[in-house]
């Protein structure tokens, strides 16, 4: 898990993906000449903070996003939501400005007129500074727990998958957090380049009523959107006949990098499949390693089958 908690500890909030990206394309460098194929990355113009890894003759992609929830400070000490992150009292943020590192805490105050979120510090933190969860990786013999495992561990996941990949896509996307602006145009190259047009949704869902840790990944199917029916079905065959531990999601709510799929002009089909975690959207995030493994090994069956 060292890489896992290496991820957590790269801030990448909201707009400024490019640290969590620059990472990446070091790491890929790094290792894939162990990998059973080396990919081709795609970055830069045109792409702008988004990674594409391409193995051999993609049939289907893997987006895993790499953006976090956080805060961006406003007027007078002031912290704007962005994405959706619990406000609770003493919850530790870090970030830095052009003063330099900034480590800070959050404060509510509630009147009976007003509910405002704040920062605490004795300077003045420059206006639009983004603020995440200070990192504090814990690992015991059955859970991960840390801030933004939601997504790091759908990254870290992705990064598994492409150590026996031999034909596919993964996309690291940015902004899902607040409204997938890349997703689209990662889904037209993919698409025009290479016709593919199934994708699979390495994200991290909340453990619910339905689904619980230590049942499996879990194949969502439905949120906000519904994923086309066929492909669904195809889905849940191959994991059906894999073997390999899962629980089904049935949600009224909640998005993905699938929405966006969904929502663009292009023929489309996407599935979000994800490990359950608890405490959703705080410092606390909270994933059972059995859910883990099984999302990795069912990510791996399904590249190879579908």
């Amino acid at each position: 898990m060292e890489l896992l908690k290496k991820l957590v500890e790269i801030r990448a909030a909201a707009s400024d993906e490019a640290p969590m990206r620059d990472f990446l394309i070091d790491y890929v460098k790094a290792n894939s000449a162990n990998w059973k194929t080396q990919p081709e990355l795609i970055h830069g113009k045109g792409f702008q903070d988004c990674l594409i890894l391409v193995f051999g003759e993609p049939r289907t992609a893997i987006y895993a996003h790499m953006d976090s929830i956080g805060f961006s400070v406003g007027y007078d000490k002031d912290l704007i939501k962005v994405g959706g992150p619990r406000t609770i009292d003493g919850i530790e943020l870090v970030g830095s400005d052009s003063q330099g590192e900034i480590e800070t805490e959050l404060i509510v105050i509630e009147t009976e007129e007003d509910r405002s979120i704040q920062y605490v510090s004795d300077r003045t933190l420059d206006r639009g500074t983004l603020l995440t969860f200070k990192p504090n990786f814990r690992e015991t013999e059955e859970f991960v727990q840390s801030p933004y495992m939601d997504n790091r561990l759908g990254i870290w996941n992705a990064l598994m998958v492409a150590k026996t990949l031999e034909n596919g896509a993964i996309v690291f996307s940015t902004y899902e957090e607040h409204g997938g602006n890349s997703v689209g145009f990662c889904a037209k190259y993919l698409y025009d380049k290479y016709d593919l047009t199934q994708n699979l949704i390495s994200d991290i869902t909340w453990v619910t009523n339905g689904v619980k840790h230590g049942g499996g990944v879990a194949i969502s199917m439905r949120d906000k959107g519904l994923p086309r029916r066929s492909f669904l079905n195809q889905i849940i065959g191959i994991a059906k006949e894999s073997g390999i531990d899962y629980q089904l999601e049935v949600e009224s709510a909640g998005g993905s990098d699938g929405g966006v799929l969904q929502h663009s002009d292009l023929p489309m089909d996407w599935c979000f499949i994800g490990a359950a975690e608890d405490n959703v959207h705080t410092p606390d995030e909270k994933v059972f390693k059995y859910d883990i493994m099984t999302m990795v090994e069912l990510y791996k069956y399904l590249m190879e089958k579908l």
